[in-house]
């Protein structure tokens, strides 16, 4: 059995590639946007240089903040959630619950479907509360995983994770039903061989 949606109808884009320097406090995370059907999704809005780093692409593809329906945020670190925001008409989905307005409906996201191409998973090991969404596109399975992979490098040892067996155990997890990986801090990369475990 496979984790990886069973629709195939989402289209996807990064508004910002994402960064973290090993030379300075620098730090950006990669925020993306997907949309299938009415559905129209952003992803760890969090960290960058300027809110029109977010807010410019999403502009160009003939949106604004309030044409967004969804937030997804993979972790409750500050450089993925920062402008979170922006979104205000948004309903906001983390690891336990969905949240709008003035209202909080708890739910599993293990297995949550916000249509059948999104499909959110529980992907702990980075901190105790990822989420992984996987997409289903015409092209494959994307999976936007936060910091399971800060860049397509890895790091292959996470030097913050709380619970390393986990964070490879999740890895494998999203490797098994993904044909492209996200990570939090870079660009997108095959989720294949050459993939750091």
């Amino acid at each position: 059995m496979t984790d990886a949606p069973v629709g195939r109808s989402a289209a996807y884009t990064i508004l910002t590639t994402g960064y973290t320097l090993s030379t300075g406090p620098g730090v950006a995370a990669t925020v993306s946007f997907v949309e299938d059907g009415e559905r129209r999704v952003v992803i760890d809005p969090g960290m960058v240089a300027s809110r029109d780093r977010i807010l410019g692409p999403l502009a160009e593809l003939g949106y604004g903040p309030d044409d967004v329906t969804d937030v997804v945020l993979s972790h409750h670190h500050p450089d993925n959630v920062l402008n979170v925001g922006l979104f205000g008409r948004a309903r906001v989905h983390d690891h336990k619950a969905e949240y709008l307005a003035d209202q909080w409906v708890d739910r599993d996201a293990e297995g949550y479907e916000l249509t059948p191409s999104l499909r959110l998973i529980r992907t702990p090991g980075h901190s105790p509360e990822d989420i992984t969404l996987l997409v289903g596109t015409a092209d494959g399975v994307v999976a936007f995983a936060g910091d399971l992979w800060w860049r397509p490098d890895g790091p292959a040892e996470d030097p913050v994770a709380p619970d390393r067996d986990g964070l490879r155990a999740s890895r494998e997890r999203v490797l098994a039903a993904a044909d492209v990986i996200v990570p939090g801090h870079g660009g997108p990369f095959p989720a294949d061989e050459h993939a750091v475990r």
